[in-house]
């Protein structure tokens, strides 16, 4: 779950709604098109969170200080099995599981020398081998590929959950300007590129158990964020 807080109150965002949102903003993306796996990368995409679904479903609550987990702050356990689960429901499409299993494997690189995650980045560079030897690629084009994978995954975050920080990925940079994400340099064929994506809304306030945050959430209203990706180009001299 994403979790973004606002004047308004608690927005949450479903991790699915997002990598939707982030395939929609790919599907503009103008050096995408010349990839010849272009449908397994936006396949990719749009699913690359499915593994989150189950938890979306059952949102958390900390005990301690009463506020709803993200899916930074989930556990090691629920981190560690999100992954495995999205990319085997991706194996009719070997190249976009591989590519999932490459996703996960780059979001939680930090944790590569941490003796507690070692079996899980075994099991996915296993997978990832297992699902791109299925599909006749190789890991130079898996890489180039995965490229725009972690693109569209930072344009889709900096604008769901409303990062201030600069974000960075093969060559380009995505930073929020008001409700805009804005892109450098400038991938896309179009001026501009809208964006919506559902959330619910809760009041501000802790939650004494993850039963009570459930019951709020079914009685929670339910907004459209909205705002755009805009491609930064060159200033004429």
């Amino acid at each position: 779950m994403i979790v973004r807080i606002s004047p308004g109150g608690i927005e949450l965002i479903t991790q699915p709604d997002h990598a939707h949102l982030a395939r929609r903003v790919m599907e503009h993306c103008t050096p995408l098109a010349a990839r010849p796996r272009r449908d397994a990368i936006l396949h990719a995409i749009a699913e690359h969170d499915n593994g989150w679904t189950e938890e979306d479903a059952a949102p958390r609550v900390d005990s301690a200080t009463g506020q709803i987990v993200d899916f930074v702050n989930a556990s090691e356990a629920v981190r560690q099995a999100v992954w495995p689960r999205g990319v085997q429901r991706l194996a009719h499409d070997p190249w976009a599981a591989a590519l999932v299993a490459q996703h996960a494997m780059t979001v939680y690189d930090r944790y590569r020398t941490d003796p507690g995650w070692a079996p899980f980045f075994a099991r996915m560079r296993a997978l990832r081998d297992e699902m791109m030897e299925a599909s006749g690629g190789t890991l130079d084009d898996l890489a180039l590929d995965y490229t725009f994978v972690r693109l569209a995954d930072l344009i889709s975050l900096t604008f769901c959950a409303g990062w201030t920080d600069e974000q960075s990925f093969g060559g380009w940079t995505v930073r929020l300007s008001g409700a805009n994400v804005v892109v450098a340099p400038d991938p896309f064929d179009v001026a501009a590129i809208p964006l919506e994506v559902a959330a619910k809304v809760l009041d501000h306030e802790r939650y004494v158990s993850d039963e009570a945050l459930r019951m709020a959430l079914s009685a929670a209203t339910s907004t459209t964020l909205r705002g755009a990706v805009l491609g930064s180009r060159p200033q004429p001299d």
